[in-house]
């Protein structure tokens, strides 16, 4: 059963909520994030990034960074900023784009359960990463972007948001790129509810944020082995959706070299394992077992032929893993997609011409687009305890910081 547990979140006033909520760091463009800092002094990436404005940053190591972050953080508190509520909560985040709607709570998810597999993963972590996290997480003593998890559908979870999505919500507010969101804080008796219907999920599944779960495991492990100083060490924050109401985007792969092989011979070594068409211009591919390539501007169709594919493996059957081992590993000499410099990844959400751009102007040879996996291929993954391809999928919605901040120590 899945345990989910209500906290009592830091969050912005709602007056400044606008302001302060930002995407993470690394989806802004320098020149963007300057202009934000610049701009708006109650934007969330004032915590993170608390040395803008400084003449000169000084060279720090990552707990002295890290310690930096925490106190910018404490004077939001201190400047009132951000409030806590009074009592334990669950919240419900709608988040609106262009007439599509993602609905779901935001809560903590059980550590137990998910050493004990019953909230499943589908990627591996890089240790180091996980580490680093880990050691943020123990300095700065909160965590301020959930893990999105997902689970099956459920009418009795359906109703209950629309029950509460009744009442005004807390915060309503559209940023600049678009998107609405909402924010309902739930009384006692509808935490108390969400808590009771989640527990008839067998299983919750992790969608995006596998680093942000790993790293709040290896807090708890760092600090207690099997005892907590603090009740909210054993949870970390999620935000929990419907998986029918998730969109599952591919990610695309950009290639540097063709490896010494010219394009007639890159070609005929594709038609071993693919029928290869000619195509008239880019576009995604039509069906699973499908891939398009750019190569030279020119755009190719790469059919699997049925000798490839190994349909009843959770993952030799998955595209980005038939891409790997057919094409990138034996014939462009890729084994490492996580550390390779031939290889780049842009995601589905990105217009395929950003790729024919990218292979036109001569900064790659050639580009990929694989055809998006489904939800019932991940859940197959993480149920045979596999492992999926790095960058295998790019999943919405991608949540902003700094709406509702889980307090570690507590």
């Amino acid at each position: 059963m899945a345990k989910i547990s209500a906290f009592r979140a830091i969050r912005p006033t709602r007056d400044k909520v606008h302001l302060v909520a930002a995407k993470p760091i690394y989806a802004y463009k320098k020149k963007v994030l300057e202009a934000k800092l610049e701009d708006n002094s109650f934007t969330f990436l004032h915590i993170v990034s608390p040395h803008f404005g400084t003449t000169e940053v000084p060279k720090l190591d990552a707990d002295e960074r890290f310690n930096l972050i925490s106190r910018k953080y404490e004077e939001f508190i201190e400047d009132g900023i951000l409030i806590q509520d009074d009592k334990p909560k669950i919240y419900i985040y709608r988040q609106t784009h262009k007439g599509r709607e993602y609905t779901g709570i935001i809560c903590g998810a059980s550590i137990e359960e998910y050493k004990n597999s019953l909230i499943k993963r589908h990627e591996a972590t890089i240790t180091s990463r996980e580490e680093m996290f880990t050691n943020y997480l123990d300095i700065v003593g909160y965590n301020a972007e959930p893990v999105l998890l997902s689970h099956s559908k459920s009418k009795e979870v359906d109703l209950m948001y629309a029950n509460c999505m009744q009442e005004r919500p807390e915060y309503e507010f559209t940023t600049t790129d678009f998107f609405k969101h909402e924010i309902w804080v739930l009384s006692d008796a509808d935490t108390l509810a969400f808590q009771i219907a989640f527990e008839k999920f067998e299983n919750l599944y992790i969608a995006d944020g596998h680093h942000r779960s790993a790293s709040s495991v290896g807090l708890f492990d760092k600090r207690n082995g099997n005892e907590t100083r603090f009740n909210n060490e054993k949870s970390f924050l999620a935000y929990i959706i419907d998986e029918n109401h998730l969109d599952i985007l591919e990610f695309n792969r950009l290639i540097k070299t063709l490896n010494n092989h010219s394009e007639d011979e890159f070609l005929a070594l594709l038609s071993k394992n693919f029928n290869v068409s000619k195509i008239d211009s880019a576009c995604n591919p039509s069906n699973e077992h499908e891939l398009n390539m750019c190569i030279t501007g020119d755009w190719y169709n790469l059919k699997c032929k049925d000798e490839i594919i190994q349909q009843d493996h959770p993952v030799k059957s998955l595209d980005a893993q038939i891409l790997t081992d057919h094409i990138l590993t034996p014939l462009l000499g890729i084994t490492d997609l996580k550390s390779n410099k031939n290889i780049s990844f842009i995601s589905g959400a990105q217009p395929i011409t950003k790729l024919e751009n990218k292979v036109k102007s001569g900064e790659f040879s050639l580009a990929f687009v694989l055809y998006p996996i489904t939800m019932n291929q991940i859940k197959k993954v993480a149920d045979n305890n596999m492992i999926m391809p790095p960058k295998s999928t790019w999943v919405e919605p991608k949540l902003r910081s700094g709406l509702t901040i889980y307090k570690i120590n507590e």
